[in-house]
């Protein structure tokens, strides 16, 4: 009885095929469904249902929901075939041809002896590699993913953990970055279900609440907003209350450390306009225009992401309104073609271009990945570069930079040219002259000035959000010559001072003063730790030191101090605090040098300027 009820889901799926596909192609999916029934005839889910009903899910999933051709719905029936059965790639091969083996063999996991990372990470490699080749693959192994998960309630904890975890890492943001927004909210509220199962039943019922509350509160405001539209014959277009779903706003609530009562942006307000021959961008500021004269606008609140779009293609214009009742409420302008693309991301435009510049800027991504596999982990170069919310930056030129949320001046700048990066001494954003781990926001003027004597310091590496600069930057590190010592946080030793090592059980050796307290204590406690070293001068190494002057006050007394320092040996200051009581200056100095007897150099200098009374080391 079961096998004729999903034959007859067969049927309909088919029967609706029928209407954009030919008949040929027809009769090839129903033979891969067929072919699926015949190798799966002895398999169950865990739930007990025929293991059939999951390769006919996926199917109508990349058919209705996804919008693919025949060999993607194909490869949906048959991609556990090989996996999970006695059937061969060669035997997709012979019945179907080329294109679908090929879809089969990528969706299909590896049985391997050994991984190069884990079997995890290895699965998610062979999945993005094909998109050097094709996208389709992506986009069954997320269909087979989306039945997975919306019936993982048959599986034990453990397996529901690991396949939620999975989901929430890797194919949410997958879904994100292809602009499949519905099929990414849908997983990571299903991935939020079964991984805190008490918090989301929590969170969907504050939603649900919220949304019945809104639905209500809101009908005015939404009414007065129909009514201008008809007014101005703008006909057919229509509103709606979106909610955002319960994963996003719990994380909302988390990153602003509040209460879900408090939090923003659980819900907006669409006007959604029909897609005809006029300028989508003119259609959005004539609503704008609408809406603006009636409500007051939030300052700042404009995002314009028809102009601009998202990386994923993501396209509305987004504005805050006051309401008569005095709230704040956020509304998305689009059109229908701007929904549809939400929906169906890289895949809404049929056209060539669109998915190819796409596949290309991946392509390139794993390239370099492939390029610096030893500086930078591989999930961690996908994840951190492709799977964020994007901001939109530009050079002085108008060039736009899409860049992660989040990121600096310095990803920036290594976006631009790593030669530039390289050297970058310092950033201006929106005229304005800041650091280059400055963070930027969305519309950002960004501009960076470079100098042949700044190199990277390892702290750039906890300032940078893209793939490109982190890879970039731990080559960079990598190749700097390095101090083969720790030095003592105490007494900070430099070349030249007595000096003694110990070495630790890991090999590193720590150099301490011989007359660093810590030193003594361990020399008392682990002697045969001790190893002797020689620290020599390199001119390659600059140490930070700091002295503390004491001086009479007179005219140019601190332009004299300054001018010893930089001038007269070549040093550069890092700080300088200055005090004047009673006409005695207290003046604290930050410089860097080259070893003990280059900063004894120092206060000997600056002991003799005329005025001065003493100069000391100032303690860490």
């Amino acid at each position: 009885m079961e096998y004729k009820e999903i034959d007859r889901g067969v049927d309909e799926l088919l029967a609706i095929l029928a209407r954009r596909l030919g008949s040929e192609d027809v009769k090839r999916i129903r033979e891969a469904y067929l072919l699926a029934k015949e190798a799966h005839k002895d398999q169950r889910r865990k739930s007990g249902e025929p293991y059939i009903m999951h390769p006919l899910a996926v199917a109508r999933i990349v058919a209705e929901e996804l919008g693919l051709g025949p060999a993607p719905i194909i490869a949906a029936f048959l991609h556990d075939v090989v996996e999970d059965t006695d059937y061969t790639i060669e035997d997709i091969r012979e019945r179907f041809g080329d294109d679908v083996a090929f879809l089969v063999n990528v969706v299909t996991k590896k049985k391997r002896t050994h991984y190069e990372a884990t079997k995890q990470i290895d699965n998610y490699k062979q999945m993005l590699d094909s998109l050097q080749y094709d996208i389709r693959a992506l986009l069954i192994k997320l269909a087979d993913r989306l039945h997975n998960m919306r019936t993982l309630s048959s599986m034990r904890p453990d397996k529901q953990m690991k396949i939620a975890g999975e989901t929430d890492y890797f194919y949410a943001p997958l879904a994100h970055r292809l602009g499949l927004y519905h099929i990414k909210r849908e997983l990571e509220n299903l991935s939020f279900r079964f991984r805190c199962p008490r918090d989301y039943a929590m969170m969907a019922q504050l939603v649900e609440n919220e949304m019945n509350e809104k639905t209500t509160s809101l009908s005015g405001f939404i009414a007065k907003i129909e009514k201008m539209l008809s007014e101005n014959d703008i006909l057919l277009a229509r509103t709606e209350i979106v909610s955002r779903g319960p994963y996003s706003i719990w994380k909302k609530m988390h990153a602003a450390n509040c209460d879900f009562n408090h939090v923003q942006g659980k819900y907006y307000v669409r006007i959604i306009y029909p897609y005809g021959d006029y300028s989508e961008k003119d259609m959005s500021l004539r609503i704008y225009s609408m809406l603006t004269d009636r409500f007051k606008e939030k300052p700042g609140s404009v995002a314009n992401y028809i102009d601009s779009p998202k990386e994923n293609g993501y396209q509305s214009f987004h504005v805050k309104l006051l309401t008569d009742s005095g709230v704040w409420e956020e509304v998305h302008i689009s059109s229908e073609r701007m929904v549809r693309k939400s929906q169906f991301g890289c895949l809404s435009e049929r056209n060539e271009g669109n998915i190819a510049n796409w596949i290309e800027k991946f392509k390139e991504l794993l390239k370099d990945i492939a390029n610096h596999r030893k500086e930078v982990e591989y999930m961690d170069g996908i994840t951190s570069s492709f799977y964020n919310d994007d901001i939109t930056v530009f050079t002085p030129q108008g060039k736009a930079v899409i860049l992660p949320k989040d990121s600096t001046a310095l990803d920036f700048a290594f976006e631009i040219h790593t030669k530039l990066a390289e050297h970058a001494q310092y950033a201006r954003v929106n005229g304005r002259l800041v650091s280059v781990k400055t963070q930027l926001a969305s519309g950002d003027c960004v501009e960076i000035g470079s100098n042949e004597n700044v190199s990277p310091s390892p702290d750039w590496l906890d300032h940078v959000r893209t793939y490109k600069a982190k890879a970039h930057l731990h080559g960079l590190l990598n190749k700097q010559k390095k101090i083969p010592y720790e030095r003592c946080a105490n007494c900070n030793p430099l070349p030249g001072d007595e000096v003694i090592g110990f070495k630790a059980d890991d090999g590193t050796i720590t150099l301490h003063r011989r007359d660093c307290k810590t030193a003594i204590r361990l020399a008392s406690q682990h002697g045969d730790d001790i190893v002797a070293v020689n620290f020599e001068e390199d001119d390659t190494f600059l140490y930070p030191v700091g002295i503390v002057v004491t001086a009479i006050d007179r005219y140019h007394l601190l332009s004299d101090l300054i001018d010893c320092i930089t001038n007269h040996l070549k040093l550069s200051l890092t700080r300088i605090f200055t005090e004047c009581v009673d006409e005695i200056v207290t003046c604290s100095m930050k410089f860097k040098v080259h070893s003990s007897a280059e900063l004894l150099e120092v206060i000997a200098n600056i002991s003799a300027i005329d005025g001065v009374e003493e100069v000391k080391i100032a303690n860490e």
